[in-house]
């Protein structure tokens, strides 16, 4: 390597002059490539750093890390994940130590983005036909041939070659996260994994490392201002946020203007995207920290945006539709109980304590959901049920009593033809909900598990809430007699599992039952 160091400065000059429109930029604030060199002699490390310290690539610097053993290889691999260049020997401590790097970086850590260049001083040890066929390398070098500038050469190459892997790997990232919420509308977070896939392949488009923020104009909790939808770099925490809250205040003032004069506006170093739907949705992508984009940039991002209002469009039509739907379910579940004279939250109160017992039993946060939009449901079977009967201030006789538990069949019956899932869920709580743990309920006597677990659900939120409210036939009951009922029918009425459950959360479901108390 003594000939490397006497043509390093002379050498020097060539770096300064490459004309590749990729070496120097306003960029130099972004993160470094890191290039790990792995070898036992100490001089191949210095000259190595001393010949490529001024190189910068893509408008990064690059910062070395060292490593004098296959052993110290693997612990800086692991300390650095991101590593984009390994320049590795071959015998080291042993004859193939830098072949066994070479199979921990692609097999045990599953690392195929990293470039590795071998630089062996002694080809017989590792022939290059053998290593090159056998081993998952991007280079193989001997020391004696590798002056300077052609380091230089091979290290802009590879990285080059990590860099547009990583873009690819972005993109299809991205893509994935749009393939996954157009396959789930309707779940909650449909629209911020959209989002997040929307800001992944943008940040692809344009070899972005960081600070992307997605923000949507819209109303949340009677107040109207910009949320965050999604984010990434310094921001990608703060999802869900106003952006008044998070993003700096030179930062929001673009945002803002981008939104008030409902346009576009680009920069050398950053990009304020507008864009609107047919149905006036809102949306501004904001972007900094890369080169300044290219007239065919300028216009992949223009198509792009393009796609994406369309697309946002149909996300939030389809969420239109199921609010709708929604909306319709529970009011027909309020009409119910108001036709029953019973009290006007009882729907909302039975719903949301099913939603957590379901959480607390450990069902996902999407089947909650569906449960706690068809337990509204679950006494729809009294609508068939005479007004004599229904609100009867004194105990029913038993032939009106077998007319009452009708409902139960009645409300199946309405239900059990719709193929979506909220009323499915609703035809089986409808059901099941008057169904006991003992098998002595109705209407079909099922006992134990052989209850769906909705309608074992359904059934303790059900009488918790009837018990604690004022009906035609009874005043309220004391907490503490609930507690004792629920208690004693631990096994009989209901599932002994839930009783536990929902006694030891008792304290969150004092909260909903205090937040939908009734007003006096």
């Amino acid at each position: 390597m003594t000939q490397e160091v006497e043509s390093a400065d002379q050498d020097e000059l060539l770096f300064a002059a490459e004309e590749d429109g990729e070496t120097t930029s306003q960029r130099t604030e972004q993160d470094p490539w890191i290039v790990l060199i792995v070898d036992d002699e100490k001089q191949i490390h210095q000259v190595t750093k001393m010949v490529l310290q001024d190189l910068e690539f893509a408008g990064r610097k690059l910062v070395f890390h060292s490593a004098f053993s296959a052993a110290e290889a693997k612990q800086v691999l692991t300390q650095q994940p991101h590593t984009a260049l390994v320049l590795l020997d071959v015998v080291m401590e042993h004859e193939d130590a830098g072949l066994q790097i070479v199979k921990y970086i692609r097999e045990e850590l599953n690392n195929q983005a990293i470039r590795i260049i071998l630089r062996t001083g002694q080809p017989g040890q590792a022939p290059e036909r053998t290593v090159i066929m056998d081993y998952d390398i991007n280079d193989y070098k001997e020391k004696t041939e590798l002056t300077s500038q052609k380091l230089f050469t091979t290290v802009v190459t590879a990285l080059r070659s990590f860099r547009d892997i990583k873009t690819i790997e972005k993109s299809r990232i991205g893509l994935e996260e749009i393939i996954k919420s157009s396959a789930t509308l309707f779940e909650l977070q449909s629209m911020k994994k959209f989002a997040s896939g929307v800001l992944t392949q943008m940040t692809s488009i344009v070899n972005l490392h960081k600070n992307a923020i997605h923000c949507s104009f819209a109303v949340t909790k009677g107040v109207e201002d910009i949320y965050i939808l999604a984010a990434s770099g310094d921001y990608a925490s703060n999802q869900d946020e106003r952006a008044r809250d998070v993003v700096p205040s030179y930062v929001l003032e673009e945002i803002e203007q981008a939104f008030q004069t409902r346009k576009s506006s680009f920069a050398a170093d950053r990009f304020v995207i507008y864009f609107q739907s047919k149905m006036g949705m809102e949306n501004v992508i904001y972007m900094n920290g890369f080169n300044e984009l290219s007239e065919w940039e300028h216009y992949l991002v223009d198509i792009y945006c393009a796609n994406v209002s369309v697309a946002f469009e149909n996300i939030y039509l389809n969420n239109e539709l199921e609010s709708t739907q929604q909306e319709i379910i529970y009011t027909m579940g309020e009409i119910t109980e108001t036709r029953s004279q019973e009290t006007g939250h009882h729907v909302k109160r039975v719903a949301e304590y099913s939603r957590l017992l379901a959480l607390k039993i450990g069902l996902s946060e999407q089947e909650a959901e569906i449960i706690r939009l068809a337990t509204p449901m679950h006494d729809v079977g009294k609508v068939g049920i005479p007004d004599a009967i229904l609100n009867k201030p004194g105990s029913l006789t038993k032939e009106e009593f077998e007319i009452m538990k009708s409902h139960s069949k009645l409300g199946y019956e309405m239900l059990k033809h719709s193929n979506k899932k909220v009323l499915h869920a609703a035809a089986i709580i409808a059901h099941q909900h008057h169904e006991r743990f003992d098998g002595t309920g109705y209407p079909q006597g099922l006992a134990g598990e052989n209850i769906h677990l909705y309608g074992r659900i359904t059934a303790l939120a059900d009488v918790f809430d009837a018990l604690c409210s004022d009906r035609v036939y009874k005043k309220a009951w004391e907490l503490d007699r609930v507690l004792d009922l629920l208690q004693s029918e631990r096994g009989k009425h209901f599932d002994p599992v839930i009783v536990d459950l929902f006694l030891t959360h008792l304290d969150e479901f004092l909260v909903i039952k205090e937040m939908y108390k009734e007003n006096r």
